[in-house]
């Protein structure tokens, strides 16, 4: 078996272009992958446009290792994140024709499961305004939708410090949601990279009271030195890792002690087998993994496949049952999630089909996301 093409189509959304990759076989089958990029939609079109012909058409699909490896080094320059999203794309696409080619979901090529089933956090649903009364309204719906646990953002355009009067403004819209959801849902407190380390640790106590499950990216994420000086201080869980894009680069973020849970996305870290690695290095450090996901049907589902065979995965990200709900039938196939949790796919492959006609009647309008922009929050959140 041979590829034979390498196709992009992008689905556009109010705040975020959602590129998909179609990978055709000389035998006919075809694979999905997919990655969101911020502001760098056209880069990640122009990298693939000449990776394609260099690294994947006319190679194996099965041979999902060396394609990582011609990828990510046959270009002598260092990847970053539009390469290490490329090859994400298209490494996901293989595991799908793998899975379809072997009539196997792709966890059990991946070791099989040991969960039956993935619990789930809700984002995107807290795009009102930035008021205890909006955000505890909003927080009810995700519970009413069956959700126990829930990701939101309460610093508005923040950014480094903030004056008093705003930090506590920030500080009420986690008490105003733990209120109205009880003690027993996971609160997960995202902070985007936004604060000076004593700006950071300072929020952090001031939320303890309110029991979230983890911040996220405290400081920006460049410094581990900086992330360290605030795990040091707070007693609330840490986790980071969006933002890195080589598995390797985790090693200096392990050996900190700074993080408690790593949140690598798949769609930017090279795909479904460089993740797994990565997930077995945490848990040789005992540290959880929580993916980062942003994306639509496809991305979520690959998300799965690797929850169902990981033994420190702790909880999976999803849009979009409250941000741009239409996405997802881009790719029909994906489970819902239901009482709190995703059940496990079971069709070959990744299990979800793409729509290319659905993809095309919604193009990109050209959205950017500017998280130091006021109003950003009713747009959207990453």
């Amino acid at each position: 078996m041979k590829i034979t093409a390498v196709d992009t189509f992008v689905l556009g959304t109010p705040w975020r272009d959602l590129t998909f990759v179609r990978v055709t076989t000389d035998d006919g089958l075809t694979g999905v992958g997919e990655t969101r990029m911020l502001g760098h939609t056209r880069a990640l079109l122009g990298y693939l446009a000449e990776a394609a012909p260099r690294h994947v058409v006319g190679h194996d699909p099965f041979d999902t290792e060396a394609l990582v490896q011609r990828m990510k080094y046959g270009d002598y320059g260092r990847a970053g994140e539009i390469v290490m999203s490329g090859i994400a794309c298209v490494e996901m696409a293989c595991w799908d024709i793998i899975g379809k080619a072997l009539g196997q979901p792709v966890w059990r090529l991946l070791g099989g499961k040991v969960r039956d089933s993935v619990k789930a956090y809700a984002n995107g649903w807290y795009t009102v305004e930035r008021t205890p009364e909006e955000f505890a309204a909003a927080a009810k719906k995700v519970v009413e939708r069956g959700y126990l646990a829930m990701k939101f953002d309460p610093f508005g355009p923040g950014q480094w410090e903030l004056e008093p009067a705003e930090r506590r403004r920030c500080v009420s819209l986690v008490e105003a949601v733990r209120d109205a959801v009880g003690p027993d849902v996971e609160l997960l407190v995202e902070m985007h990279g936004r604060f000076a380390p004593a700006e950071a640790i300072r929020i952090a106590r001031m939320l303890e009271p309110y029991d979230p499950a983890w911040i996220e990216e405290p400081v920006p994420p460049a410094n581990l030195k900086a992330l360290a000086t605030v795990a040091g201080k707070v007693t609330i869980p840490v986790a980071t890792g969006e933002r890195i894009h080589d598995r390797v680069e985790f090693r200096e973020l392990f050996e900190s002690g700074a993080v408690d849970v790593i949140q690598p996305d798949i769609g930017h870290l090279g795909g479904i087998a460089e993740t797994r690695k990565l997930a077995a290095t945490a848990e040789a450090h005992y540290t959880l993994i929580a993916p980062h996901n942003v994306g639509g049907p496809v991305l979520t589902a690959a998300n799965l496949h690797l929850a169902a065979c990981t033994p420190n995965f702790k909880i999976q990200e999803h849009f979009n049952d409250f941000a741009d709900e239409h996405v997802k039938q881009a790719a029909p196939g994906l489970p819902e999630v239901v009482d709190g949790y995703f059940a496990l796919p079971d069709a070959p492959g990744l299990g979800v089909e793409l729509d290319p006609d659905f993809i095309n009647e919604h193009p990109s309008t050209g959205a950017f996301f500017d998280l130091f922009k006021e109003g950003w929050e009713r747009r959207g959140t990453s």
